[in-house]
């Protein structure tokens, strides 16, 4: 069955614009985590715009489902990720200054540096998960490397899924069956949301989790916190 991890950036993001602590990220992972969501996700980034280092420490102790930390794997990122020994890292290949994350990675021109840092990762068993493009020449460079799980990059797929669904989900059914067999599991995410994700598990049904942020945040201010996760989870189940 497919797990909702929530992506708290958002809220962090609302609460640095103000300064304080108003609203706490802390409070609504435990919220999160009551109200059905089966994992927390943050993105801790270098300039702290939205999720700072110490929150990253204070979420921690709280969490009872999993903690998914993203994020560049830089020194600073790896040190981070252990010292807190988070449940899965999903290693993304964002530049300090980039807005959100927008591509998969290229594995072989990076082939080397991801082999290493997923073998750190596993060392301090942290479970990793590598973003990757709906290509399955990447998902095969994933499984060489030692990659537990691949990130689908769902942008692409929400762009389409009005226009022609059946058109935008076709690479990643493609994807996920080169993943399938080659024993990966599969973990999707962004620009998923109550309009398009209840396709996306249906044609995949193999996807372990999904990661949402934004798009669960903005329905949250309408619906609020409990019955958004609900409703993701419906669409999910």
């Amino acid at each position: 069955m497919t797990r909702l991890s929530v992506n708290i950036n958002k809220i962090a993001t609302l609460r640095n614009s103000r300064g304080g602590n108003i609203p706490d990220v802390v409070e609504a992972a435990i919220n999160c985590q009551k109200f059905g969501a089966e994992g927390i996700t943050i993105h801790p980034r270098p300039d702290e715009r939205h999720i700072k280092r110490q929150d990253v420490y204070d979420l921690k102790p709280i969490i009872t489902t999993e903690l998914n930390i993203e994020g560049y794997p830089d020194e600073d990122f790896l040190k981070l990720v252990t010292n807190v020994k988070a449940t899965q890292v999903t290693l993304v290949p964002d530049s300090p200054d980039q807005l959100t994350s927008d591509h998969g990675w290229d594995i072989p021109a990076n082939k080397e540096f991801l082999r290493e840092v997923i073998k750190r990762l596993k060392e301090e068993g942290i479970r990793t998960s590598i973003f990757v493009d709906p290509e399955s020449k990447m998902i095969e460079e994933a499984n060489i490397i030692g990659a537990d799980r691949i990130e689908l990059y769902t942008a692409s797929y929400a762009a389409k899924y009005g226009e022609n669904p059946e058109k935008a989900i076709a690479p990643f059914v493609t994807a996920a069956k080169t993943a399938d067999m080659l024993g990966l599991c599969i973990n999707a995410g962004h620009d998923l949301n109550l309009k398009n994700l209840q396709y996306f598990i249906g044609m995949i049904p193999s996807v372990k989790e999904v990661s949402i942020g934004h798009a669960l945040i903005a329905d949250a201010l309408y619906l609020g916190l409990r019955n958004t996760i609900r409703e993701y989870l419906e669409c999910i189940r």
